[in-house]
């Protein structure tokens, strides 16, 4: 049976043959207590929203769903890093200002000057740090509600590329659409 690469046996630590466990970034955003409604009264469980990254680039959002707080939360973690999507970064930031929108969220996302420091309310702050972008600058407009709030960060991520990609749909080099003395090493 092949092992997930970011998971390790109960056992314990790795040991011998075992890749380590990576080092993910990892918060909890919003722990809500939940009720089913059945014939004898109500069904208490818990739902977690978390996100999962690796500073590097790579970002997760999940949410877990258990009868208890600590299941719930392990179960948002674990699903996160199985959903975990790259985005392109340029050094500390990102590479242009985009925009993205859930429900009644609004989420303005704009690259800032080295030294700025991520000045972002909670889940988009949340979202930022474990993505390992350290100079941005957001806004979040309509509903500041978490859930739609991480959503709308991630639709504004998702429409971001690399000056790499988009010379190469636009067919030219790097050079020729950021200028010779913007490219990044």
């Amino acid at each position: 049976m092949a092992e997930d690469r970011n998971r390790r046996p109960l056992g314990g630590p790795a040991g011998k043959g075992q890749q380590p466990v990576e080092d993910f970034a990892e918060s909890v955003l919003s722990v809500r207590r939940v009720a089913k409604v059945i014939k004898g009264g109500r069904r208490f469980s818990f739902s977690a929203l978390v996100v999962v990254g690796d500073k590097k680039g790579k970002v997760g959002v999940a949410l877990g769903k258990s009868r208890d707080v600590a299941a719930a939360i392990a179960k948002g973690l674990r699903k996160a890093r199985k959903h975990m999507i790259e985005i392109p970064l340029y050094k500390t930031t990102i590479p242009f200002t985009v925009e993205g929108k859930h429900s009644a969220s609004k989420v303005l996302i704009r690259s800032a000057a080295k030294g700025t420091g991520v000045i972002a309310g909670g889940a988009v702050r949340s979202v930022m740090e474990a993505l390992g972008v350290r100079d941005v600058l957001s806004k979040v407009s309509g509903s500041s509600n978490p859930h739609n709030a991480v959503k709308a960060t991630l639709d504004a991520l998702m429409k971001l590329r690399s000056a790499k990609h988009i010379a190469q749909l636009r067919g030219k080099t790097v050079k020729e659409i950021v200028g010779a003395e913007n490219v990044a090493a």
